[in-house]
């Protein structure tokens, strides 16, 4: 990273995937760079992520591109890191669609725009997915997307903190609820939840699902699609199972340590908001996740829970990215999206370039906040009337 700039105090309020890559880029780059989180590093949605990294779908061909990098950032982080092949994996994944349903079209998308996606008829598919039991495959066949894979992101999480901390950098965990030091209308640090104020000359928000709610606090709205979510994590299973799998009624990847995560849309419109804003997981659906993974993989196993990882998972409104310095509040910096799995080292890489050297990533130019209208402060920011909320 080419840095012609003096080198910054930054703060980055977040300790999941985007945050910690952000901080280890900053910290690489030469910033004097302090990264705060209200609990444990990776207690958020990084930790409770299916992980899913890929390119899959019909999608823009700017986001595309963007995801297309962020694959690659992690190829090359895997061979550079002792146990890099453990945490992050591109073993494949396997798709196909539900009753009454093609992928045919989604496969035509794919192939025109280069992607490695192979159509897999349905007696082929121990060739490719030898841990997938063929007769719950779809009779159209599936789609097998050899370039595709899974990253455990508490680990790289880790790795990418201590990286952070060799190069200077501060971690601060456990510290409550942080917000944005406005002063003079411009970000000039964060506030803790004790009130320590720690000055910075900028400040990322990486703060997940709390990313709007953050910016709504200084009069910033940026379209929101966030929804409750859940992941069953298993006890470790017999079965070797590597290859991502994008089923009709469950999402299943592996982790390191031989357990499996599994999520759906289907379960995820169970959870029930209870008044305190608590998520309470219905245990039928916990199960009825379960039992759907038994019947994709090969030879049925039992499936027991472990635990359930529940929060909101971050989607912004339009379901594209949104990074980029907050054009109404100067020295805010903030990153929200969805896939933050696929994204988090490209973004980490490219928001602290941006910061150090105040120039601006051609890659990112389509997910800025300007799309949304965000030119603005609030009157009382802009009066300097605006004071920091505590929040307990």
């Amino acid at each position: 990273m080419s840095v012609p700039h003096a080198p910054s105090r930054v703060v980055v309020v977040g300790g999941g995937i985007l945050g910690a890559s952000t901080c280890a880029h900053l910290a690489r780059g030469g910033a004097e760079v302090t990264l705060v989180t209200s609990g444990d590093l990776a207690d958020g949605a990084s930790g409770r992520s299916i992980a899913w990294m890929n390119s899959s779908g019909d999608r823009t061909a700017e986001y595309h591109y963007l995801r297309l990098i962020a694959l690659d950032r992690y190829r090359t982080w895997r061979e550079r890191h002792r146990e890099g092949h453990r945490f992050v994996r591109f073993d494949g994944a396997m798709k196909w669609a539900g009753d009454g349903e093609s992928f045919r079209e989604t496969f035509a998308f794919e192939r025109a725009n280069g992607y490695d996606s192979v159509w897999v008829d349905r007696a082929d598919v121990p060739r490719f997915a030898p841990d997938v039991d063929v007769a719950a495959v779809a009779e159209e066949g599936a789609i097998f997307n050899a370039g595709e894979g899974w990253v455990s992101l508490p680990d790289v999480i880790a790795a990418l903190a201590a990286e952070a901390v060799e190069q200077g950098a501060t971690i601060r965990e456990g510290v409550g609820e942080a917000c944005v030091d406005i002063v003079d209308g411009e970000a000039a640090g964060v506030v803790l939840a004790d009130g320590t104020r720690l000055s910075a000359d900028h400040v990322v928000l990486a703060t997940g699902p709390g990313v709007p709610r953050d910016l709504a606090a200084l009069g910033v709205t940026v379209p929101d699609s966030t929804p409750a979510a859940f992941v069953v994590f298993t006890d470790p299973v017999e079965i070797d199972v590597k290859t991502v799998l994008n089923t009709p009624r469950v999402a299943i990847r592996p982790t390191p340590d031989g357990r499996l995560v599994l999520d759906a849309d289907w379960a995820e419109q169970s959870i029930v908001i209870a008044a305190d804003g608590s998520l309470v997981i219905p245990e039928e659906s916990v199960q009825g996740l379960l039992e759907e993974a038994s019947k994709v993989l090969s030879g049925n196993p039992r499936l027991t829970a472990h635990r359930v990882g529940a929060g909101m998972k971050p989607i912004p409104g339009d379901g594209e990215p949104v990074v980029g310095p907050v054009p109404s509040i100067p020295g805010l910096y903030a990153l929200f999206t969805h896939s933050g799995a696929t994204l988090g080292l490209v973004l980490g890489e490219l928001a602290a370039e941006e910061i150090l050297t105040g120039a601006s990533s051609p890659v990112l130019e389509t997910f800025r906040f300007d799309r949304f209208g965000v030119d603005e402060l609030s009157e009382e920011v802009a009066t300097g009337a605006w004071k920091p909320v505590m929040q307990s």
